[in-house]
């Protein structure tokens, strides 16, 4: 048994966020992909939308930033178990690429909604 499961609520939440940490530090696209999200806050704090807006825009931000985070999880995982130019390691990786397009791409169109919403309003 793991010596990581059954651990106190602090504990977790610290393994949660030296996670969070280690993303940041690691990859760019995820420090370009959230500065694009506070932006994006910036941007619906001056023109103060309806809560749904707020709610999508968080659901689709989570997403995005959820879906970068596992998919550096199952590169660096993918790295360790094996030789990283075997076709079975190649495909868990563009799969968990393609994981953060299609949250880019739902989240992009949050946004393209919004706008149509903000020029028909």
């Amino acid at each position: 048994m793991s010596t990581f499961k059954n651990r106190p609520l602090r504990a977790r939440l610290g393994f949660a966020l030296h996670g969070i940490a280690h993303g940041f530090t690691t990859e760019a696209s995820l420090r370009a992909q959230a500065l694009l999200g506070a932006l994006a806050l910036v941007g619906l704090l001056v023109l103060r939308p309806a809560a749904l807006w707020w709610a999508l825009f968080l659901l689709a931000a989570s997403t995005v930033l959820a879906a970068e985070l596992l998919n550096t999880a199952i590169e660096h995982l993918a790295d360790e178990l094996g030789d990283r130019h075997t076709e079975g390691i190649r495909i868990v990786k563009d799969c968990a690429a393609a994981a953060v397009l299609i949250a880019v791409a739902g989240a992009l169109g949050v946004a393209a909604a919004f706008l149509v919403h903000l020029i028909n309003n």
